[in-house]
């Protein structure tokens, strides 16, 4: 597989981007009333969507595995329901569970595996390639994705430089959503640095709201604020560098990221339900409970990707309006961008699995799901006009105006028995720093045995 730091290029890259964001983001009083309709923001030269052309399959049955649920799980089989109206096959959305390389092991020991797999972590597709589970996507699939990709995310869906992967669902992993009224009652500003953020989040404690709101009990929205921590910090090199484990976590710049974090993790006061409250909260409730209550909700800010509008959208608050965004801010000198996504990938190969694969990577699947909010697409030929609300469009231009210039999620370059499997590796690391942030030695070292683990036995 292609390394990923061969599709990231400069920090120049990284801050550009950033200022994208800045600007877009800086638009965040727009109403979720927007319908969103063709030509709402699309402006002259937006790409149109094509129709693509799809096989009759009619008696044909697929299943697809995904670890969604919720109302993304719903979206996701409006866009199976169209694939079924266009083809007349069938299609199953078959739950799975994290890690979904073991679930996907053992539907495959009992004969039974799903035809299409969709994979959160390029470290998982590696893996799906090489226990000889997945199929080279074929020249109807591999069409699509080169008339609609950047080159970039074409190569992060490929091992050994066979295409296997459709990066169908991207995310901007860099935002912090904020309750309105808190701020407004606290004469908090959006920050731009992390000193901001600081003082920002004492204004809200002063005013009486809990700044933050963790999800803690999942170990996944940890390692992305690592993350992001660590590359405004440390910067792009050294960020890929420990994404291959070229460099130790034992290295200076993870205890100069993690004695970051402990200014926020570390303040009992600045966590809904405190460290121990934290940890026994799930990302679905770390949202709500930031946009219901009023002026007087559990926390003020949750962090996490622009996804978090997926669950804001099962409270009574309106982004744009009641929730706003900004940039994740600067710790160094530049402001974070990382990305995260989930390809398709064919476990059962057959002309519907191929079909299905097809459509996947083309604008018509991707732009029913940019409808519905709460989905960002690599696609670059998915209207931005299809987006429901102006910080959802804006955050869409940037990351197609990003092309091949982003930092992929540390977490899912790893090998998932490090950094994508719950109660283990990096993800229970974490967890254990954030019940005790004053160990910064200490997570070093279990962050170090177990990545050493890992990389050392390829898993």
């Amino acid at each position: 597989m292609r390394s990923k730091s061969s599709t990231f290029r400069t920090h120049r890259a990284v801050t550009t981007l950033a200022a994208l964001l800045t600007g877009a983001l800086a638009l965040s009083a727009c109403s979720s009333g927007d319908d969103g309709k063709k030509g709402d923001g699309g402006g002259s030269g937006e790409p149109s969507a094509s129709t693509v052309t799809l096989p009759k399959l009619n008696g044909a049955h697929l299943e697809v595995a995904a670890v969604w649920t919720g109302a993304e799980q719903a979206n996701f089989k409006k866009v199976l329901a169209e694939f079924e109206k266009r083809t007349g096959a069938t299609v199953t959305f078959v739950p799975a569970q994290d890690p979904i390389i073991n679930f996907l092991g053992s539907k495959i020991a009992g004969g039974q595996p799903p035809d299409v797999a969709l994979l959160p972590q390029p470290g998982a597709i590696k893996q799906a390639v090489q226990k000889g589970w997945a199929k080279p996507l074929g020249p109807e699939a591999q069409k699509e994705l080169a008339e609609n990709y950047s080159q970039g995310w074409q190569d992060i869906g490929k091992v050994d430089g066979k295409q296997y992967g459709v990066y169908y669902k991207a995310a901007n992993k860099s935002l912090i959503w904020y309750n309105t009224k808190v701020f407004e009652n606290a004469g908090a500003k959006e920050p731009k640095t992390w000193q901001d953020l600081l003082t920002a989040s004492q204004a809200v404690y002063d005013s009486g709201v809990t700044p933050f709101s963790v999800a803690g009990a999942d170990g996944w929205p940890l390692t992305d604020w690592f993350e992001n921590v660590y590359l405004s910090q440390a910067g792009p090199e050294k960020y890929d560098q420990l994404a291959q484990h070229k460099i130790k976590w034992t290295d200076p710049s993870v205890k100069q990221a993690l004695t970051t974090l402990a200014q926020l993790w570390g303040k009992k006061d600045y966590l809904a339900g405190g460290q121990s409250g934290a940890l026994q909260t799930e990302f679905p409730q770390s949202v709500t409970q930031t946009f219901t209550g009023g002026d007087q909700p559990k926390s003020a800010m949750v962090y996490e990707g622009d996804f978090v509008q997926v669950n804001i959208g099962e409270t009574k608050a309106k982004v744009g309006t009641d929730a706003k965004v900004f940039p994740f801010p600067a710790v160094g000198s530049a402001a974070p961008v990382v990305s995260g996504g989930d390809a398709a990938v064919i476990l059962k190969d057959s002309k519907a699995a191929q079909a299905l694969a097809t459509f996947l990577a083309s604008p018509d699947a991707a732009t029913i799901q940019a409808k519905l909010g709460g989905y960002l697409s690599p696609n670059k030929n998915v209207p931005v006009s299809a987006y429901p609300n102006e910080v959802q469009r804006k955050i869409a231009k940037a990351l197609i105006a990003s092309g091949d210039d982003f930092r992929f999620d540390m977490s899912d370059q790893t090998p998932q028995a490090f950094g994508g499997t719950p109660g283990k590796g990096e993800w229970k690391d974490l967890q254990d720093f954030l019940k005790n942030p004053k160990d910064v030695a200490g997570a070093q070292a279990r962050l170090e045995k177990d990545a050493a683990a890992a990389y050392g036995s390829g898993s």
